[in-house]
């Protein structure tokens, strides 16, 4: 592409591509997670034990515009995996000064057609929070490069509190930042930035508040949020060290898609070759090595996951502006095959996959079937309750007007009622195990599949069971009524 090709072609393809993936949030069904933290947002509480309450702010907020309902869900996450794009641009533009406008669009387009963005857009999950705050943040960054002034601390402070707020490993490409920040031979190529030690100490205490609210909540329940995320770098695997790093290169590539991935690497080759000349180049290097060093660093002993890399993807997509190759169309029309093929497999099912290679039927098909089944078998009274947060948390949407209980430890950190009483219908797939103590009586009613058609999503057993009356308090507060969809 030449540097003065018009930035039309990408703008319009932007917005399609907006449209498009409103329309996929309005026909996918919710996922387990997406389910799961749809309570979240229905039992607002300043964290929870899987991730901070970001997530859970954006779903009530789209909940309260949209509706209960797939759309609003995910409303907000697909407003802003569109929005991120402006960020995305001015950053090209401030850390990358002089270049043209149609490649800063191109940097976007790049990253809005990898598949990882394909997905993050449709489906909510943290990731889309804090892959937002991050551009953000570039942006921010960017202006303070550019000369903008001490001021711009301050925004990247609030910026970076919302970033942890919204998933604990924002914290990695901040610290990116720091490491930029640190080098001496940058730091004097900063404008003014000898004079900015108020606005840092103003930034880092922004950044502090707006963290608090998660750190109090923490504190006051024994750092089960830090304990369960930092309790990843306990599994130690070295000898699978080889697998582990082949499926996180695979894994990125994939999620990147190849062409994709070829811009996205080489641009950091650029901006590492650019840093001693440019701070704009040595930010964006700095901004993707600490969070790839971690997780290199972790993969060595046990596997990363997928979505995790997600954090360093804005920095990849604007180093992209260095690179001059002129076949970035094809890279962004193959992403973008490959995200049209996994929302048509999504939505329409078109190949025979099997469970195991189809996340779609896997995790979204079928949930109306099962509270059909429930339903025939359960008598008027009786509450349906599920041994696993995903289930409990599908059939919350899809079971309204009868009580919805779950059952698990997890519950007990919720600020949901715990008064649960009488008898019901357990579900539970049969390869999982649930707190049988707790039950008076309970009479196996069979197994019924959840799927799509004749395509099996997993087996599901159906228990008729009868709380006992002398549990205790603790017992108690493992089981929680949800709030279920029109209620």
């Amino acid at each position: 592409m030449k540097v003065k090709d018009s930035p039309r072609p990408w703008l319009c393809l932007l917005g399609l591509l907006a449209c498009l993936r409103l329309v996929v949030a309005a026909f996918l069904p919710l996922s387990p997670d997406e389910a799961y933290y749809r309570i979240w947002a229905l039992a607002p509480a300043a964290s929870y034990l899987d991730h901070p309450p970001m997530v859970a702010v954006w779903i009530r907020l789209g909940m309260a515009l949209g509706g209960d309902d797939p759309l609003g869900v995910r409303l907000v996450g697909v407003l802003a995996g569109a929005g991120a794009s402006f960020f995305v641009f001015r950053a090209v533009r401030d850390l990358l000064p002089g270049t043209a406008p149609a490649l800063a669009w191109r940097a976007c387009a790049l990253l809005q057609a990898t598949l990882a963005l394909a997905i993050q857009s449709v489906v909510m999950t943290p990731d889309m929070p804090v892959f937002f705050f991050l551009s953000v943040l570039l942006w921010a960054m960017g202006c303070l490069v550019a000369g903008g002034g001490a001021r711009w601390w301050l925004v990247a402070g609030l910026v970076a509190g919302l970033a942890f707020d919204s998933k604990y490993t924002a914290v990695l490409p901040v610290a990116g930042i720091g490491l930029w920040w640190a080098g001496l031979s940058l730091w004097r190529r900063v404008p003014g930035q000898g004079r900015h030690w108020a606005a840092i100490a103003g930034g880092l205490a922004l950044a502090v508040l707006c963290a608090t609210p998660v750190l109090w909540w923490n504190a006051t329940h024994g750092w089960v949020s830090f304990a369960r995320q930092g309790g990843r770098t306990a599994d130690w695997h070295p000898a699978k060290a080889f697998q582990f790093l082949t499926e996180l290169l695979a894994g990125q590539v994939g999620l990147m898609t190849p062409g994709i991935a070829a811009f996205f690497m080489w641009g950091q080759v650029r901006a590492w070759r650019q840093a001693r000349q440019a701070p704009g180049a040595a930010l964006l290097a700095c901004f993707v090595v600490v969070p790839a060093c971690v997780f290199v660093q972790h993969g060595i002993g046990d596997r990363v996951q997928a979505n995790w890399p997600l954090v360093i993807y804005p920095a990849l997509a604007v180093a992209t502006a260095l690179v001059g190759w002129g076949w970035a169309r094809w890279a962004v029309g193959g992403g973008l095959l490959v995200g049209a093929l996994v929302y048509g497999q999504a939505l329409f099912a078109p190949l025979p996959l099997s469970s195991h290679a189809d996340v779609a039927l896997r995790q979204m098909a079928g949930w109306r079937g099962l509270a059909a089944d429930i339903t025939a078998v359960a008598r008027p009274g009786e509450f349906v309750a599920a041994c696993d947060y995903g289930t409990a948390a599908e059939l919350a949407t899809v079971l309204a007007g009868r009580t919805v209980v779950g059952m698990e430890p997890r519950w007990a950190l919720f600020n949901l009622p715990h008064d649960v009483t009488g008898g019901g219908i357990m579900v539970c797939n049969p390869r999982r195990t649930f707190d049988t103590d707790v039950f008076a009586s309970m009479d196996r009613l069979g197994t019924v599949m959840r799927g799509r058609g004749a395509r099996v999503a997993e087996p599901v057993g159906l228990y008729r069971v009868q709380l006992r009356p002398d549990l205790s308090a603790a017992q108690r507060q493992t089981m929680a009524r949800l709030p279920v969809a029109g209620g």
